[in-house]
């Protein structure tokens, strides 16, 4: 987790459907529930969001996370800008500290994350989006980066996670414009992985989840480690990093049972041991 403090204030009450978790089988949806404001994050519903993680982070039986956000106008607004506004001015960093620490977090995940876009999702909400392992959005969604209009800069990693995705020149576009997508252009551009109706977005959402859930569990967490640290080093040490994550894989019954599974004909059963 973020060094970040999760201490925000003695005097925010705990409000834990601020965001709701619910399981099913090896699967978590990590909700916002302020539907009434575009779903946009305050300090109590970070402190909720970042404790739900923290919970989870370790959980070797859970294979796979999605976040979304409730009702369908929104997935996320970005900052409580009404918070913000009564916000003394000393506070603002700690709160922006707070609001980049949460994207930190859902990215240093081990599972696999996937974004359910089913509304808005604009500054601080496409910053979360962008923070996630993959992002799925329903057709009417939108997206943008739109801080400059608001004379600030994304600062909860939208300048660095969204070249890194598609590219500094069409970042550039996004960002200085403070441009609002639709999801047909995002898809194009590689912001979002898949676009559905929206009378199926939840659907298809599962059905990737349960895709990636499908599979071997300590090789998918490993993958996905190979792919986050080795995208971002020379070459030669992405590979060296490639073959500790392939070294974490060898020892496993997971393994064994692939390979019986295969021999056997049949569908592996995988434990993630």
């Amino acid at each position: 987790m973020s060094q970040a403090s999760l201490d925000f204030s003695s005097d925010v009450p705990d409000l834990p459907e601020l965001v709701h978790a619910s399981r099913e089988d090896d699967l978590v949806t990590l909700t916002i529930q302020r539907p009434e404001v575009m779903n946009c994050l305050s300090f109590p519903t970070l402190r909720r969001f970042r404790t739900l993680l923290a919970e989870l982070r370790d959980d070797l039986t859970l294979r796979c996370i999605l976040i979304t956000g409730a009702g369908d106008k929104a997935f996320c607004a970005g900052a409580d800008l009404k918070e913000r506004k009564s916000m003394p001015d000393e506070r603002v960093p700690h709160f922006v500290r707070n609001i980049r620490a949460l994207m930190d977090d859902v990215e240093a995940m081990p599972q696999p994350t996937v974004a359910v876009i089913n509304g808005f999702a604009f500054g601080g909400g496409t910053e979360l989006a962008l923070a996630c392992d993959l992002r799925i959005a329903a057709e009417d969604a939108k997206l943008g980066l739109t801080e400059t209009a608001l004379a600030i800069i994304p600062g909860a990693g939208g300048t660095q996670r969204l070249p890194r995705l598609i590219g500094k020149s069409r970042a550039k576009d996004l960002i200085l414009t403070a441009r609002r997508i639709e999801a047909a252009e995002g898809l194009s551009i590689g912001l979002l992985n898949r676009v559905a109706p929206r009378a199926e977005l939840a659907l298809q959402a599962r059905r990737l989840a349960e895709a990636i859930a499908a599979n071997g569990p300590i090789a998918v967490r490993a993958a996905k480690d190979a792919i986050d640290r080795g995208a971002e080093l020379p070459i030669d040490q992405g590979l060296e990093h490639e073959a500790r994550c392939y070294e974490r894989v060898l020892g496993t019954e997971d393994r064994l049972e692939a390979l019986a599974a295969f021999a056997e004909k049949r569908k592996p059963s995988f434990r993630g041991v």
